[in-house]
């Protein structure tokens, strides 16, 4: 499905996902093997090329060291509290928790719980800040934006890209 809002429709009207709440969107084009072992709560967004790990595959190699000691699958639970955006390329490991009111930026490996409020980033993800204080930057940063345009977007990109001259010896 191209569309992000008819996949997340799709996923959403056929229970792919243990439970999903109320304004949820579901961008990745990937829907997460086990996907019944992650709950998503109200005003989740989860961005392009997300993956949910809620499993590893271990026991394909303890099994082969000794025949008479054998490994069952592991699995984990994810859970995706209120008010949480998850960016692009992050992934989620089993056993997490993340938020409510919580940022996972883009290419996070989320290890451990998010705690509420915070905006984690990195590999593996840290706490970089709050989810209040983002939010109220976007809130101040949409209150003197016009209107969107590309151009305007390059504008402002070349005003705050100065071009840096090396010099060659």
């Amino acid at each position: 499905m191209r569309s992000a809002l008819t996949r997340t429709k799709y996923l959403v009207d056929h229970n792919i996902f243990a439970s999903v709440g109320e304004n949820f969107f579901f961008q990745p084009r990937i829907v997460p093997i086990n996907a019944d072992y992650i709950k998503f709560h109200n005003n989740d967004a989860v961005a392009s090329d997300v993956t949910f790990v809620n499993h590893d595959v271990l026991q394909k190699v303890f099994n082969n060291i000794d025949p008479e000691k054998q490994c069952k699958k592991k699995y984990g639970c994810i859970e995706v509290m209120d008010n949480v955006f998850i960016g692009c390329n992050s992934t989620i490991l089993y056993g997490v928790k993340i938020g409510p009111n919580a940022v996972v930026a883009a290419g996070s490996l989320v290890t451990k719980d998010v705690p509420p409020g915070s905006v984690v980033a990195g590999v593996p993800a840290r706490v970089i800040g709050s989810f209040e204080d983002l939010y109220n930057k976007r809130i101040n940063e949409s209150e003197s934006l016009d209107s969107y345009s590309a151009d305007k977007c390059w504008e402002e990109f070349e005003k705050n890209h100065k071009k840096v001259i090396v010099e060659t010896k």
